[in-house]
């Protein structure tokens, strides 16, 4: 099966004034398109094509000869799941079972909070910050550059891209404030409750 860039889950201006349509332009249409193309390449003719995203990631993941397949993997897999971690009108505090759990494993919204947007801004260069169940316990997390939870036997719950693409052109260099837009005002609550739900 080939790998496919897919579709954004809103249209690209439904996140303004938040996210403008000119960044999802960008990183869905250029950098998200340019792993899908990058990473069939890769696989074309070996014993991964037609596998799928999380087997690729999982079979090349530490290993030196397929860094280039994992980071691309890695890339398409984090972004599909980034543009789900975020809603029109989202933001605000959870309501439901993950609500519950951020109060009993990580001492309550306001503390997952700052854990979370510390992540984000101190993530040295690229990455992403990770809301992620590891042992049946809630987790804030954060990787570098391509690498994810599924990599480390995590469950991904949540993430923040922190790549300068996915903020520069609406936040320059101000990644504090845009990680503080995605919590008050894009993340998709009902999208972490479903991947708890599933875990």
């Amino acid at each position: 099966m080939t790998i496919e860039l897919p579709n954004l889950p809103y249209d690209k201006a439904a996140l303004e004034p938040h996210i403008s349509a000119r960044t999802l332009e960008f990183h869905h249409g250029k950098h998200h398109q340019t792993y899908v193309t990058n990473l069939n390449k890769m696989i074309e003719g070996t014993d991964l094509a037609g596998a799928s995203l999380e087997a690729i990631i999982k079979a090349s993941a530490g290993k030196a000869d397929k860094a280039g397949i994992f980071n691309n993997a890695a890339q398409v897999w984090n972004h599909t799941f980034y543009w789900n971690s975020m809603a029109p009108k989202g933001g605000g505090k959870p309501t439901g079972a993950i609500a519950a759990k951020i109060d009993s494993d990580l001492g309550g919204y306001d503390a997952f909070a700052e854990a979370f947007k510390n992540a984000g801004a101190t993530q040295f260069g690229s990455g992403w910050a990770w809301l992620v169940l590891d042992g049946g316990k809630l987790k804030v997390t954060k990787t570098p550059n391509a690498d994810l939870p599924l990599a480390h036997g995590q469950t991904a719950i949540l993430t923040a891209d922190v790549w300068e693409h996915a903020y520069y052109l609406d936040y320059q260099n101000r990644r504090p404030d845009y990680l503080a837009t995605f919590l008050s005002s894009l993340v998709n609550w009902d999208f972490a409750n479903a991947n708890l739900a599933a875990a």
